[in-house]
């Protein structure tokens, strides 16, 4: 037991000492992101939606945009996000927009993301 316990420290498996690292969180966007209705394509061109639902949506949903977010991918990994989009499907499915720290997008359901506010996370 004692020789599994020293392999996982050596590997870098055992929790000691182990921290993640720290998210240096951004100020939130003056511009870029939508509120209170549903995005267009020229929106999308503008650089102020991730995605646009072409006319069949089924609304904006009433979030605070934009704000801070954590995206939980396939693999179970968080990625700290701004919230620049929220809207409801035609099929009611709660769908947001997304972009990480150097603009990278993702459309993700809300299951998928934890909202933190308008505050800088600490």
């Amino acid at each position: 037991m004692k020789r599994l316990a020293f392999l996982a420290g050596f590997l870098g498996l055992g929790s000691a000492g182990v921290t993640a690292p720290k998210i240096i969180w951004p100020d939130l966007p003056q511009a870029g992101f939508i509120v209170g209705r549903a995005a267009t394509e020229d929106d999308i061109r503008k650089g102020n939606a991730v995605f646009s639902q072409a006319g069949t949506d089924g609304g904006a949903l009433r979030l605070k945009i934009p704000q801070y977010a954590l995206w939980k991918d396939e693999s179970g990994n968080e990625h700290p996000m701004i919230l620049v989009q929220a809207e409801r499907s035609a099929s009611r499915t709660e769908v947001l927009g997304l972009r990480d720290f150097v603009g990278k997008e993702t459309v993700a359901t809300l299951p998928e993301v934890k909202l933190l506010g308008t505050k800088k996370p600490n």
